[in-house]
């Protein structure tokens, strides 16, 4: 457990690290003062001043901060203050932090294509494509299911199935499906292998089902230049998909009045860290960059407190040909940032309510 949350502090400073470069380069190139740049959250632990900036390390170990002068509406004389600048200089710095999250999560895909991605290998592929240590594995365990009921998880690699070992993901579906009372599983989890012994069970469409969705998967590689155009798809493809995964819960949100899919707060987020790292770089390499995605996608929704509320307000000063009052915008972010904190509260409650057994046991054995 210990590991589990040093590698999710470790990968959730980098990516919120990295976001905060964003605005600090952004920031300096377009003549603005940034008082100080900050690895980790206050209190600090030291700090060193270079020309105008100073940079800090912080006691709490998670991303880091970016403070710009004026950033808040005051300074609005002084020429190097973010508040006098053009509002075209000051969205460049503010979409920043949302752009290098973006780069980053391509730049982590380069590098997983460069070696070898999971990736599904059932369909075809291009001819340029290699593919190695192919698997059946397990992509998704319906809740409440008897394979979830036994412990079986995303990412296990199925060997065989009653003795049998099946070459297509499609044969192994068919005899699940066929198979009469209890199936027996031989499965891989990282280094380790297990047998499971499941008894199907009736889901929603009164199926006896085992309640494990498979694919044939493998490591799929291409050479450096490829890698890049290979990389850049990818980023867009998945920033579509999480673009409309949260247009779905907000649609949720609106008409049923909670969403339809699970939300993980920084438990959840650590456990999947965790489950990701056992089966092994390369999924950790994804996972990453799917994270980074979502980090931009987040901050550039248009709500107060985040990068899209103050571009959202930056839209509404332009259109009026004046600035929102500055107790206002203040109001709205801090208001804004109340509710998200309060967000994060109640997502981390029910992630406590899933998970929580695994932490109250790591604190146990530290005490």
């Amino acid at each position: 457990m210990l590991e589990t949350i040093l590698l999710f502090l470790v990968l959730l400073s980098v990516l919120v690290f990295v976001h905060e470069l964003g605005h600090f380069f952004v920031a300096r190139r377009m003549g603005m003062k940034v008082e100080e740049f900050g690895f980790g959250f206050p209190p600090r632990m030291f700090g060193v001043r270079r020309g105008e900036t100073t940079y800090s390390v912080n006691w709490i170990p998670v991303g880091g901060f970016v403070r710009i002068k004026g950033e808040s509406g005051e300074h609005r004389e002084d020429h190097d203050s973010f508040v006098s600048k053009s509002p075209w200089r000051r969205f460049l710095v503010l979409v920043a932090g949302v752009v290098m999250n973006l780069v980053l999560a391509a730049v982590l895909l380069w590098i997983g294509f460069l070696s070898g991605l999971p990736s599904v290998v059932s369909g075809s592929l291009p001819e340029s494509a290699r593919v190695r240590d192919e698997a059946i594995r397990v992509v998704q365990v319906v809740p409440g299911s008897a394979a979830d009921l036994s412990g079986i998880k995303v990412g296990d690699r199925l060997l065989s199935v009653d003795d049998r070992v099946f070459e297509g993901a499609d044969d192994a579906r068919a005899h699940l499906l066929q198979a009469d009372g209890s199936v027996r599983l031989l499965l891989e989890r990282g280094d380790e292998r297990f047998e499971k012994t499941v008894t199907k069970t009736a889901l929603e469409n009164g199926e006896p089902q085992v309640g494990v969705a498979l694919v044939r998967t493998g490591l799929v590689s291409y050479g450096p230049l490829e890698a890049v155009w290979r990389s850049i798809e990818a980023t867009g493809g998945l920033t579509i998909q999480v673009v409309v995964a949260f247009a779905d819960v907000i649609v949720d949100l609106v008409t049923v009045g909670r969403p339809e899919v699970e939300l993980a707060g920084p438990v959840g987020i650590a456990v999947m860290t965790s489950e990701v790292a056992s089966l092994g770089f390369a999924f950790l390499l994804q996972f990453a960059a799917v994270l980074s995605i979502n980090l931009a996608v987040i901050n550039a929704l248009p709500f107060p407190a985040l990068d899209g509320g103050r571009i959202l307000f930056l839209a509404m000063e332009k259109l009026r040909g004046r600035p929102v009052r500055g107790q206002t915008e203040a109001l709205a972010h801090n208001l804004g940032f109340l509710f998200l904190i309060g967000l994060v509260i109640l997502v981390t409650y029910h992630d406590l309510a899933r998970y929580g057994g695994d932490m109250i046991g790591f604190f146990q054995n530290l005490l």
